[in-house]
C-alpha cells in the first residue's frame, strides 16, 4: 500500500509541475493510457509465467 500512495504522489507532484510550467500533460489519454498499463502487467506475467514453464 506504501508503494501506492508513493506513487499517487510522485504523480501528483509531476503533473502538478508539468502545469505550472504550461507543459503539456506527460500521459496518454484515460482509456489508452489504462489499456497501455494493463498490457505492461500482462506483459510481464506472462514473461514470469514462461520463466517458470521452462525450468522445470
Amino acid at each position: 500500500m506504501k508503494l501506492v500512495v508513493f506513487a499517487l504522489i510522485t504523480g501528483f507532484l509531476t503533473g502538478f509541475i508539468f502545469g505550472l510550467l504550461k507543459l503539456p500533460i506527460p500521459a496518454p489519454g484515460a482509456f489508452s493510457g489504462i489499456v497501455g498499463i494493463f498490457g505492461i502487467y500482462a506483459g510481464y506475467r506472462a514473461f514470469e509465467w514462461i520463466i517458470v514453464l521452462f525450468q522445470r
